[in-house]
């Protein structure tokens, strides 16, 4: 058994992320089981071996995918692996339409965007890099994968809503696109997935503790009381706007989040970063408005006995006034919150900017084993 083993061809495929940050963590979920899948989808003749890695914390913005597919090309020999794929967050297009994935028989290299993928981007990855694998080996002959049996548009109909561009000079090197108007809309919300606003959430934690500081605060004072009876629903929404937009502009200002386009990047490259960036901190405030709407509704409840606050407003109160209570202190402790931010670690807040990648800690690269 174990010689039949041995005389088994073996396959490395590489499976690179760069940045090692959100794709490093889909790389590492994805290699535990690529194997068994290129076995079952590919030819379970071969042994295949996959390793992991990671490519540059800040890879190259300029010159877009086909800067990317000569790094890994490169990383790849260096390697000595057979082939190699690259997870990356960039957001990538090909005329002017989103870029899902693109091969290379020549470099035995491809390449997935996980924002092109939307949401489901592990679902996607796993249904994408199989015919990745056997496409760069098929088309670059390889005698140890048989031709026969697999076809060129199969990656198309595994992942939705995406289709395999032909160009003119496409020898060996097809493009995996997606629509103009929902692709498009796909890789916003596949870079704010990406982009994890739940860390950005939690990076946000002292903003949180100021603005419950400036809502407790508030809710002693019997003239925020008389305000909020007195203004209705429309302006409440406006100043509640105001309150989240200031926030996020206060947050990309103060903490310098604001991508500008230079030599390295691209004016519609720096524009989408900015919008991924804009995006995250918007979910990340709303989810923090919420959480202290909840926690001042619960405080007001606790400190502001029924009849106090029947005496202010000269008039009967149920639940509806302690909630309309909340609503405008929420809304304006947000702006006091935001002097909060500036208390925050800056590598904190700056995790919220979409081009913004720390040093990776804690994971392992196959070349330093």
């Amino acid at each position: 058994m174990i010689h039949s083993e041995q005389r088994r061809p073996e396959i490395v495929v590489g499976l690179v992320a760069t940045p090692p940050d959100y794709p490093a963590t889909v790389a590492a979920r994805v290699t535990a089981e690529l194997a068994d899948q290129l076995a079952e989808r590919v030819d379970a003749d071969v042994r295949w071996t996959v390793q992991q890695g990671w490519g540059d914390v800040a890879p190259r913005r300029h010159g877009g995918v086909e800067a990317l597919l000569d790094d890994l090309a490169e990383r790849r020999a260096d390697a000595r692996w057979d082939v190699a794929i690259c997870l990356t967050d960039l957001p990538l297009h090909t005329e002017r339409l989103p870029l899902v994935a693109q091969s290379s028989a020549r470099r035995r290299v491809a390449m997935v965007s996980l924002p092109a993928l939307g949401l489901r981007q592990l679902q996607g990855v796993r249904a994408a890099v199989p015919d990745l694998v056997s496409r760069l080996l098929t088309d670059a002959s390889d005698e140890r994968i048989p031709p026969v049996g697999w076809a060129p548009a199969e990656l198309a109909s595994r992942v939705t809503a995406i289709r395999r561009m032909v160009g003119e000079a496409d020898a060996g090197e097809p493009s995996y696109v997606a629509s103009r108007l929902i692709g498009r809309v796909r890789l916003l919300t596949g870079m704010v997935r990406a982009n994890r606003p739940g860390r950005a959430l939690l990076g946000l934690s002292k903003l949180l503790v100021g603005a419950f500081g400036t809502a407790a605060f508030a809710l002693t004072t019997n003239t925020i009381w008389q305000m909020g009876d007195a203004l209705g629903g429309l302006r409440l929404t406006v100043i509640m706007l105001l309150g989240l937009t200031a926030l996020v502009v206060w947050l990309i200002v103060a903490h310098d989040l604001w991508e500008k386009p230079d030599r390295e990047t691209p004016a519609e490259l720096a524009r989408l970063f900015n919008l991924g960036t804009v995006l995250t901190l918007t979910l990340a405030t709303a989810l923090s408005y919420l959480v202290l709407f909840a926690a001042t509704v619960l405080a007001a409840a606790l400190l502001i006995d029924t009849s106090v606050l029947e005496q202010s407003l000269q008039r009967p109160v149920d639940t509806t006034d302690y909630l309309t209570l909340a609503w405008i202190i929420s809304s304006l402790a947000t702006v006091g919150g935001a002097i909060g931010s500036g208390l925050e670690d800056e590598d904190t807040v700056r995790a919220a900017a979409y081009g913004y990648h720390p040093e990776p800690g804690g994971w392992r690269d196959e070349k330093d084993a």
